[in-house]
């Protein structure tokens, strides 16, 4: 156990389980590890940014921050930039992909003209966070998605301001699933952008916008639900035929660690490979080819899933710290790497830890 202090000045007590008991020979190699580039991080938006949507939206929008039950920033680089870099140096972080924290809400509003505008102005706010230090921060916009042509123009603008990718929502309104042909516009729109999609947990018409959980039934959304979530939403990406109609197309499943995903692969491909001569099938590949070339998921903490790295995944997992939130793996991230993957070869952990991020979102790190 370590004292540590909370964001309000209170002493409380940290428990490292899950954090390797490292020797020496494991602390050198901890010391070797390559650089780290966190692929889910968040930023905790400043509740006075939302005074900045139209009044006529305020009322909605204060509703959805409410029954999302928010908490304060747990350290001041939850909102601070300046704040955030001296935790990247402490935690030997050379970037991150920052994700929102309460605009993540939004998603599952039913209003397309107040997310639209919501969205714009947490698409203002990050672009301008990461001009602190445009090397290190890369934000992802929030892009609503009941309106394509609206969706494709805010994708537009958000690249124009230096923000990477597109985030929508992983659990839609169920009158448009994303198997359907309601995005295609889109998808050919963020392949000609070479801008990955990503999809994060609890974002959409999901379990969150259900009401209170308490007793199993927090830990039956936390766990069944959330990865019912995001076995659907992968299901719908690849057999909707959109990789195979923009080749160009990557997806990101965020923050549903991965350890589920080969078994999944394996069953999709054994039906796959004994229905599609008999039935008409919207894919021509097995899906596990789909999604190893089109598909990338984060990884945080799932030892089942670090244990499969040495046959699979190595091309396609990348590392995140979840920071700033309470799975946050700061400021002990080398630590809890070392304990997920060390055994594995220098060149994989490489893989996992950065290369797989910079290859996908083509980015360079400073030296």
């Amino acid at each position: 156990m370590e004292a540590i202090h909370n964001a309000s000045g209170d002493l409380e007590q940290r428990s490292l389980a899950g954090v390797a008991v490292l020797d020496e020979a494991a602390r050198a190699a901890m010391a070797s590890l390559p650089p780290l580039f966190s692929a889910d991080s968040h930023v905790m938006e400043p509740p006075e940014i939302w005074r900045e949507i139209p009044a006529r939206f305020r009322a909605t929008i204060d509703e959805t921050i409410d029954a999302a039950g928010f908490g304060p920033p747990p350290m001041p680089g939850a909102t601070e930039p300046y704040a955030r870099l001296e935790d990247q140096k402490r935690d030997g972080i050379a970037a991150e992909i920052i994700f929102p924290n309460t605009a993540m809400a939004f998603f599952g509003m039913s209003d397309s003209a107040a997310q639209q505008a919501a969205f714009r102005v947490y698409n203002d706010f990050i672009a301008d966070f990461c001009t602190v230090a445009p090397s290190r921060f890369y934000g992802v916009p929030c892009i609503a998605t009941y309106d394509i042509d609206a969706a494709i123009a805010e994708m537009h603008r958000a690249l124009g301001m230096g923000l990477l990718g597109i985030m929508v929502w992983q659990v839609p309104d169920p009158r448009l699933p994303l198997i359907s042909d309601h995005y295609d516009r889109l998808w050919a729109a963020a392949a000609e952008a070479e801008a990955p999609v990503h999809l994060h947990i609890l974002t959409g018409h999901s379990y969150r916008t259900e009401g209170k959980r308490e007793g199993a039934e927090h830990l039956r959304g936390s766990v069944n639900r959330k990865l019912t979530d995001a076995m659907t939403s992968l299901f719908d990406l690849i057999f909707s035929g959109a990789f195979e109609r923009y080749p160009k197309l990557r997806a990101v499943i965020a923050e549903s660690e991965c350890g589920w995903v080969p078994f999944l692969l394996q069953q999709w491909d054994y039906y796959f490979e004994r229905f599609y001569k008999k039935e008409k099938m919207p894919i021509t590949r097995r899906p596990s080819e789909i999604f190893n070339e089109h598909v990338y998921c984060t990884w945080l903490e799932d030892y089942s899933g670090t244990r499969q790295f040495t046959w699979w995944g190595q091309d396609n997992l990348m590392w995140s710290n979840d920071y700033p939130h309470p799975n946050m793996t700061f400021p002990y991230s080398r630590e809890n790497i070392m304990g997920h993957i060390g055994n594995l070869p220098p060149d994989v952990q490489r893989k996992l830890l950065c290369d797989n991020a910079l290859k996908l979102y083509r980015i360079r790190l400073e030296d």
